[in-house]
């Protein structure tokens, strides 16, 4: 009879995990994080041993750069552990540039980027940070004389694979809501038809980040990606299909204010403004800080981070979602299933345009609207 393996169990051979102990990196360590990263593949794990060899390949040239953004994707990456997922890429790939870690600074630090660009062209992976902005001739973000417009164009251009981290990278997150004051743009808006890939959400989560990289480095290619350039391993499903509350949901059972008797109970946190249904992504199943929790878990709904333009579309985060059929009634989301997305779309639309000119109203119209 066919069995599976367990992650104790991988075969891995025994010159790989020797290397790694050499490097710090104890065997349960790099077993589960070979283990836990195909998983995040959505790959069998048959692929185990295929992973620890990929591990061992050159290093990949990496530049990682930085424009309208908070650092908050570095640092979620940079603080990653048990096991130390950012210690085991960072022994794989060859991080040739970042402002976050790197010494040099100035000039030297530009040196370097562009000694990088030039000596690995079509050959290193670039990951990208923070929104571009457009306007005014790009003239809002500027890094070492050149304009994120400048700069940006010709890394994507010049390298073999572009993954942008975080909502703003992806889909220009909030520097790119309304009004748009410097004209802030996503990467694969800046350079159309680059290989290009995004990893939304705010911010993006190591794993889903370091489960790129890894495939990458194990197929030579991106992952398989959705309409909107999402890796399907990671945003495949909508969080509501896999998140914990969704029992409650089925029977009707809602929080109606936050810390009442239901929402201590673990009760859906729709009415509260849970944006789950209409947010793909695999936070219930891969959570945060090592897998220890994620929002919805601590009980605060889903504000839809990882969809385009959620800061105007998603907002007010705490009202519910508009006109969404089936919410009012004991009724499971398959059963609402294609026509909840279609109404949804609609109602986000109109709902949006609703957003932008609240923001450019004063408090008495907001307050009008708000009642309607």
């Amino acid at each position: 009879m066919k069995t599976e393996h367990t992650p104790n169990e991988v075969s891995i051979p025994e010159a790989t995990l020797r290397k790694w102990e050499a490097r710090g990196v104890s065997r349960r360590d790099f077993i589960k994080f070979c283990t836990a990263t195909t998983a995040a593949m959505a790959l069998p794990m048959t692929f185990v041993p295929r992973v620890a060899q990929a591990m061992e390949d050159n290093r990949l040239p990496v530049i990682w750069v930085e424009y309208q953004s908070c650092s908050g994707d570095s640092e979620a990456f940079l603080r990653a552990n048990q096991p130390a997922a950012g210690d085991i890429i960072l022994d794989v790939i060859s991080l040739e540039y970042s402002e976050v870690i790197m010494a040099a600074a100035g000039h030297l630090a530009e040196e370097a980027k562009q000694q990088a660009m030039e000596k690995y062209k079509g050959k290193y992976v670039l990951i990208v940070e923070g929104a571009i902005p457009k306007g005014d001739g790009g003239v809002y973000c500027t890094v070492g004389g050149r304009s994120a417009v400048d700069s940006c164009t010709e890394l994507v251009r010049n390298a073999a694979a572009t993954i942008c981290v975080g909502s703003c990278a992806s889909f220009g997150g909030i520097p790119a809501a309304a009004p748009n004051p410097t004209g802030a743009v996503s990467v694969m808006d800046l350079v159309p038809g680059a290989p290009v890939i995004n990893l939304p959400g705010c911010p993006v989560n190591a794993e889903n980040l370091t489960a790129t990289i890894v495939h990458f480095l194990t197929f030579g290619k991106l992952p398989a990606t959705d309409r909107l350039g999402r890796p399907k391993f990671a945003y495949g499903k909508r969080i509501h299909d896999n998140c914990e509350r969704r029992a409650h949901f089925d029977a009707g059972q809602y929080a109606e204010v936050f810390g009442d008797a239901g929402h201590r109970q673990g009760h859906c946190l729709y009415k509260l403004g849970c944006k789950g249904p209409e947010t793909f992504h695999n936070c219930p199943t891969i959570r945060y800080n090592e897998g220890t929790s994620w929002p919805v878990m601590a009980g605060h709904g889903c504000v839809g981070c990882s969809e385009p333009q959620f800061w105007d579309t998603m907002s007010p985060f705490y009202r519910r979602l508009p006109n969404v059929p089936g919410f009012d009634v004991e009724m499971t989301a398959d059963k609402i299933g294609i026509g909840l997305a279609a109404a949804t779309a609609v109602a986000f639309g109109a709902h949006g345009v609703a957003s932008c000119f609240r923001r450019g109203d004063n408090m008495e119209q907001d307050k009008v609207i708000e009642e309607e």
